[in-house]
């Protein structure tokens, strides 16, 4: 069921950030992005289970959309004319989960519940158990593609809603992602933007060591997306670049540059942290220097 006391906090911040100066809606953002990555942190130590490394990393990016930029309504999830955000890099689930919580998809007590058997916060999200949860989602390379099949179903509906799929750098080795890629361009897809995650880290190693995806913006440009490199923890940024007017029928790819574990320091661009649990005094420290 929803949270109607968050979701009436979500709406007033989100009518707060629509009339406030930058400063201030910077000041916003971050403070809620703060409070997403102290629940991520303690919801993953509590569970004993997570990918925080990508949870921290991604944090900035899910709270900028869906903190001012996604048409959404967490009363009514299933809401024809809603914006879609599919996160194709599922394994970050903790931070969808604590970021929809903060909508008030669904309370936030049930985050004590992630991973625990029968539990629908599995730790990789899946549709048919949790609001606000688009595309079931964890095998790597599926989230570009599902997306442009979304993007081309509303536009065949004459929807003006918007789908914004967010990848991890990682998954960019897997070839699905560019003949997504290759159709969304040739269908002229402009309501589908990516986001990636570019944290330069996966799983074991630097995405560089094992599959070098540099140059990352021309590829995209020379598959026909319009391109926007950005400071991934910087809200305005990220904003400008998702909320910019489009030039013309392209997609649009936003490279955002991330620091895995964003926030603490012991975690910061460490390929361990990828898929490691924080112990009870790491989580202290962790929490400290989120305050």
């Amino acid at each position: 069921m929803p949270d109607h006391d968050a979701i009436g906090a979500w709406r007033r911040l989100r009518d707060r950030l629509a009339h406030a100066d930058r400063a201030a809606r910077a000041a916003a953002l971050a403070a809620l992005a703060g409070g997403i990555r102290r629940t991520a942190i303690s919801t993953i130590h509590a569970a004993g289970l997570g990918h925080t490394g990508g949870d921290l990393s991604v944090t900035d990016i899910l709270t900028t959309l869906y903190g001012a930029v996604l048409r959404i309504d967490p009363a009514r999830p299933d809401w024809p004319e809603r914006d879609r955000l599919i996160l194709s890099k599922g394994h970050c689930s903790v931070a969808l989960y604590t970021t929809l919580t903060t909508c008030g998809f669904f309370p936030a007590d049930r985050l004590a519940t992630f991973a625990a058997p029968m539990s629908p916060l599995n730790g990789h999200p899946s549709r048919r158990a949790v609001p606000g949860v688009e595309t079931s989602s964890g095998p790597l390379g599926h989230g570009l593609p599902v997306g442009v099949g979304v993007a081309v179903g509303l536009r065949l509906r004459g929807s003006p809603a918007r789908t914004v799929v967010v990848l991890g750098d990682g998954e960019l080795q897997e070839g699905s992602n560019w003949e997504a890629a290759m159709t969304a361009a040739h269908r002229g897809l402009s309501s589908l933007t990516a986001v990636i995650d570019r944290n330069g880290l996966q799983q074991g190693a630097r995405t560089g060591d094992t599959n070098d995806l540099e140059p990352l913006a021309d590829k995209w440009r020379a598959f026909g997306w319009e391109v926007a490199e950005v400071d991934g923890h910087d809200h305005l940024a990220l904003l400008d670049a998702v909320t910019a007017p489009h030039a013309g029928s392209r997609p649009r790819c936003v490279i955002a540059r991330t620091v895995k574990g964003r926030g603490v320091s012991f975690m910061e661009d460490r390929v361990e942290w990828h898929h490691k649990v924080p112990d009870a005094e790491q989580t202290r420290m962790a929490l400290e220097e989120l305050r």
